[in-house]
């Protein structure tokens, strides 16, 4: 019963954190809750949410993805590129953006399910690779001039909404439903939890890994769409960084980097704290550096605690393994694998 009860009381604790720094912050700043302020916030976690949701899904395979932070740099160069320089319509230029989030995703996949390379080292390279193409191709300019009608992506709003949130809402009303409702989800918990087990149970586990690594993509590539819709202009350090802040909002919201364990509702609420914690250290003039430390902080706590957890999970299932075999009666259980 522990272990069934702790992610549930893990989302609460990260809930409350989340209460407690709305709480601090409309005390330390007057402008906080202000209704322009709110929407701002949300404006601002559109990208961070729908990448959340593709590195989510890596996580929890045992994997993960440190090139999203360029990936996005890629896409909104790629994007506006094509709008600005060869005047490419900005639905077909999505479209295509689109195409190319799932490619680079599937090279990133097909790498490591191939090689068997660890991700941490694959999607490191290509981060790399990514940082150098998207300078090549915009030469460390800043480009602009874009279609206003792609602008009301990021901008605009239906009855008061931002269309942006709306965008998000769909992204996490889909992440959802994989996680929880299909088999495909359970494959992730169960390659999370042991790859082999996972393989000799009759799950594909390459393809899984293949489908799991090209969604990361195709959703960093939306929500570049987006950050490049509201700023409007494209530069090659657009992403710089991004990675550290998804990693942050997922492990923050219980999302396991050994893989195998955490929910998207917890991701979600880590993706509003981390928002809620730049807003407010913004609005306080804190230092861009002391931010720094803070979030460093934050992840490494983060992260003492989930290896320390899956530390102690593991051995009360070693303890509960041990009197089952010891039992004269006793059957073989098969493993269960967790929705959320």
């Amino acid at each position: 019963m522990i272990s069934k009860f702790r992610p549930r009381l893990h989302e609460l604790g990260i809930v409350l954190v989340l209460v407690l720094l709305i709480i601090g912050f409309s005390a330390l700043s007057p402008n906080f809750l202000d209704a322009n302020n709110l929407f701002n916030i949300l404006r601002q976690v559109t990208t961070l949410g729908i990448v959340a949701v593709g590195f989510a899904f890596v996580l929890l395979t045992g994997g993960i993805d440190l090139s999203v932070g360029y990936q996005i740099s890629l896409y909104v160069v790629v994007c506006g590129i094509m709008m600005a320089q060869f005047d490419v319509p900005w639905p077909l230029a999505i479209v295509l953006v689109l195409v190319l989030g799932v490619v680079i995703g599937l090279i990133n996949g097909l790498i490591i399910t191939l090689t068997g390379v660890a991700p941490l080292i694959v999607t490191l390279s290509m981060m790399t690779i990514l940082n150098g193409v998207s300078y090549l191709l915009s030469k460390g300019l800043p480009i602009s001039g874009f279609p206003s009608g792609f602008s009301v992506l990021g901008q605009g709003a239906v009855i008061g909404i931002p269309i942006s949130v709306i965008v998000l809402a769909l992204v996490w009303a889909i992440g959802y439903f994989i996680a929880n409702q299909t088999c495909i989800g359970r494959y992730f918990y169960a390659i999370g939890n042991n790859v082999e087990a996972a393989r000799l149970s009759g799950v594909n586990t390459r393809r899984t890994l293949l489908l799991v690594y090209a969604v990361s993509g195709l959703f960093t590539a939306v929500g570049a769409i987006l950050l490049l819709s509201r700023l409007n202009s494209a530069q090659s350090a657009t992403g710089a960084g991004f990675e550290f802040s998804v990693l942050t909002a997922c492990v923050l919201g219980g999302v396991s980097v050994m893989g195998g364990r955490g929910s998207l509702f917890g991701a979600f609420i880590g993706v509003l704290i981390v928002g809620v914690l730049d807003n407010g250290l913004v609005l306080l003039n804190v230092s861009e550096y002391v931010q720094l430390v803070i979030k460093g902080l934050i992840l490494l706590v983060a992260v003492i605690y989930d290896a320390t957890s899956k530390r102690s999970g593991g051995r009360r299932k070693q303890i509960g393994g041990v009197s089952i075999s010891r039992g004269p009666t006793a059957e073989p259980k098969t493993a269960t694998v967790p929705l959320s």
